[in-house]
């Protein structure tokens, strides 16, 4: 029987092997060839199962990013319907994004030590809570706690990119990490149609309903199919830092939030503020002297990082500009001279296609991040966020123009979103992908809470009246689309330096086989006889 030298595999049984990178000894053909049929076998069906484990995830995100959004639609109508002044009904919003910048560090840590699939239930399981409650209730604060709980959720998006990176093989992982990005989009794209959908034939607490039932469908989804990973970091779970960190957030947020209606110079916002940058001052030398901290603040420093996360508060602010403006432009009245009218539907409709072209860029920045690198992505993105702002702001008068504009910045921000957490994850070690995820997460919100708020301040500043009633003019939304192209060209500049950086985070750890992984090292011995 003829012999010929076998490079791979040493079999472990079910559908679980180690390559090897050396010839490992003489096997006969025929042998050979009977291992080699069992392990396609193997890879054929590991390729379903990561497939559904990308589905189940990105579903949650979409769930996430749809509840997170459901209210704001209804914020006009909050006052009338729980009897509030409008600055009360905010918090509802407020509420959501703070609690999702608190929960996000400190989820995904715990995900990071005590496993990501166990963090996502807990995350599901809070989120769902909330929506019960909410559709329970027309009480303010209890609203304002459901709304709170389901902001939690939102850690469920870096959590589950760090499980794609655990899971699938590195040639799949761009386009589960874009796919994941792209639900952020996707829910929110949906949540304005479904809302006015919702109000117009049901009652208001329906929308609460719908995202409870969703959520606990996918819980059971992940479940069931999403696996644990073993990969945890060691040490023990950083109260201290815990609590600093998610009072700065908290702080910072609300004053971010709240500042266009408070006042950016009076006592709440600044107090506010002043004790946010107060706590993150003691904040920062405690996570530095900690052996297990909450956010690992030298890996955070790497420039390989640190630009990345700055680009995303960018890119996050600029992402979030599209989408406030366009909604704007849209439902303004006519007699603006440049709003069209729509209602919460007829306005969710048209913001459709935006959400759509996300998700269907998912694809494309997969393979431009293969092709290309993610760094190249993330700088295409974001210099076609930029010009596409550019031509916005010249080209919003009919609603073809309006259309085209918000898609093609939604085409740059797809690219961005999707190469971001593709740089994290290069750039720290595999116990640390959730964590960093995270981090990035909360940076681009703080970018978003930017956004909301710079919108705010400039469109009650610069107004037009017309009879008794102020709107905003043209020029406020002319202004806010300067300022996001150039958050755009500069998260592009960010880029520059990333290009002659060594790719990869420090470590030199040998081979580890994980769950039917293999991380690259030293080539592995094989037992033979």
């Amino acid at each position: 029987m003829p012999l010929r030298p076998l490079y791979t595999i040493e079999w472990l049984g079910e559908d679980r092997a180690i390559l090897v990178t050396r010839p490992a000894r003489w096997l006969p053909e025929r042998g050979n060839e009977d291992l080699m049929g069992r392990r396609s076998e193997a890879v054929g069906a590991r390729q379903a199962r990561t497939t559904t484990v990308v589905a189940v995830l990105a579903l949650c995100g979409t769930v996430v990013s749809l509840q997170q959004t459901l209210v704001v639609p209804l914020l006009p109508d909050l006052p009338r319907m729980l009897h509030t002044a409008p600055d009360n009904a905010s918090w509802l919003v407020t509420a959501t994004l703070v609690a999702g910048a608190v929960a996000i560090p400190t989820l995904s840590r715990l995900a990071d030590m005590y496993g990501k699939k166990r963090m996502m239930l807990v995350a599901i399981t809070v989120m769902v809570a909330g929506s019960v409650l909410g559709a329970v209730t027309s009480a303010l604060p209890l609203l304002i706690t459901a709304r709170a709980l389901q902001g939690v959720g939102v850690a469920l998006i870096p959590i589950g990119i760090a499980i794609m990176r655990d899971e699938l093989p590195p040639e799949r992982l761009p386009l589960g990490v874009a796919v994941m990005s792209a639900t952020l989009a996707i829910g929110s794209g949906a949540g304005l149609p479904l809302v006015g959908l919702t109000v117009e034939h049901l009652d208001w607490h329906s929308i609460f309903w719908i995202t409870g039932a969703a959520g606990a469908v996918m819980s059971v989804a992940v479940a069931m199919v999403v696996p644990e990973s073993p990969l945890r970091s060691a040490g023990r779970f950083d109260y201290a830092g815990a609590l600093m960190l998610s009072g700065a957030i908290t702080g910072l947020m609300i004053a971010i939030t709240k500042g266009a209606h408070w006042g950016w110079l009076s006592w709440p916002t600044l107090t506010l503020a002043s004790a946010g940058i107060a706590l993150l001052v003691v904040w920062f030398p405690l996570e530095l002297r900690n052996r297990s901290p909450l956010v690992d603040l030298r890996v955070s420093a790497r420039p390989a990082v640190l630009l990345v996360n700055i680009a995303s508060v960018l890119t996050g602010f600029a992402m979030y500009a599209n989408m406030l403006v366009t909604t704007q432009i849209l439902q303004q009245p006519t007699v603006t001279g440049y709003g069209l009218g729509f209602d919460i539907f007829h306005t969710g409709l048209w913001l459709a296609p935006t959400a759509v072209v996300f998700g269907a860029m998912a694809p494309v920045a997969a393979a431009t991040i293969r092709l290309l690198g993610p760094q190249i992505t993330l700088l295409t993105g974001a210099v076609g966020m930029g010009v596409s702002y550019v031509v916005r702001i010249f080209l919003s008068h009919d609603l073809w123009q309006i259309e085209l504009g918000s898609v093609l910045v939604g085409v740059g921000t797809s690219l961005t979103f999707a190469a971001m957490p593709n740089l994290i994850m290069r750039a720290v070690p595999e116990s640390e992908t959730a964590s960093a995820n995270g981090l990035n997460t909360v940076l681009r919100s703080v970018g978003t809470s930017t956004s909301s708020a710079a919108l705010a301040a400039i469109a009650t500043a610069v107004v037009i009246r017309i009879g008794d009633r102020a709107y905003p003019s043209f020029s406020a939304f002319a202004t806010v689309f300067w300022i996001a192209a150039a958050a755009s060209f500069v998260a592009g500049l960010l880029v520059l330096p990333l290009l002659r950086m060594r790719e990869g985070p420090d470590t030199t750890a040998a081979d580890i086989v994980v769950s039917e992984r293999v991380l690259h090292g030293d080539p592995l011995p094989v037992q033979t006889g």
